[in-house]
């Protein structure tokens, strides 16, 4: 402890005893260490020397609250992260779902810091793109905490995102992303001239049946009318009933 507040080095006390497999979750051995951490962090904090814990690895959904709470209270709360936790154990190839899924919920629950698992985990050495998948899924999985706790600011991008959603600017919907590379490339899968950019509509529902489209058409039809949106949607409802009973009630339309 001496030589770490010499240098301001903080601990980062392991969990050796985490546990492997979803059995192993919140088992006697493991929280055994965890109350050992705690021990160990109060002496770090006599020396003035800061602690961090780390934590599993393991864990079914059901299980993470009482993690949580267990560490905030045996660790005096010093700040704890976590390798997921993966909520099951079948999924190798996508255990950055796996643990996506435990990741959010305990960052929910208050945990600190999320330690990214990448889809090689359990199989082999990550790459490049792996650590890339890795690192978003786990920055979804923090956001997704962050909004959760209410903490100031979380919400300001998803209402841009939202916002920019509605007014169909597509430009700004991709910059706001978390991956705007991938996001253009999907949307550029299927409509890829540049003019659908400025679009009000996307390849999955089409001008057609556009929920944003129509929520704009139906303002834009009440403003003319002079009504307010409710009124315009039962008067348009109207029009169109009387529209189909003029073309002969049809559903299915002949070839």
């Amino acid at each position: 402890c001496d030589i770490m507040k010499t240098y301001d080095i903080s601990f980062s006390l392991g969990d050796g005893l985490r546990p492997g497999s979803q059995a192993d979750a919140n088992d006697e051995g493991q929280f055994a260490e965890l109350e050992t951490l705690g021990e160990l962090t109060q002496i770090a904090w006599k020396h003035d020397v800061q602690t961090m814990i780390e934590g599993p690895g393991h864990v079914p959904m059901h299980m993470i609250k009482e993690n949580m709470e267990k560490q905030l209270k045996e660790c005096g709360e010093a700040p704890f992260y976590t390798l997921g936790p993966l909520t099951t154990d079948i999924a190798p190839g996508y255990d950055h779902f796996t643990s996506g899924i435990g990741a959010a919920m305990i960052g929910w629950y208050g945990c600190a810091m999320l330690c990214y698992v990448t889809p090689k985990e359990h199989l082999g050495l990550p790459d490049r793109e792996d650590v890339k998948e890795g690192v978003i899924t786990y920055k979804i999985a923090a956001h997704a905490a962050d909004l959760a706790k209410g903490h100031p600011g979380a919400r300001i991008r998803d209402d841009a995102m939202s916002k920019a959603r509605f007014e169909f600017r597509w430009e700004d919907q991709f910059n706001l992303s978390l991956d705007p590379e991938r996001a253009r490339k999907f949307h550029d899968q299927t409509l890829p001239a540049e003019g659908a950019k400025t679009a009000h509509f996307c390849s999955m529902c089409g001008p057609q049946f556009c929920s944003m489209k129509i929520t704009r058409d139906v303002r834009d039809y009440a403003e003319k009318q002079g009504v307010d949106e409710k009124e315009a949607n039962a008067k348009g409802m109207e029009e169109m009933s009387t529209t189909f009973r003029d073309k002969g009630g049809e559903i299915y339309s002949k070839a």
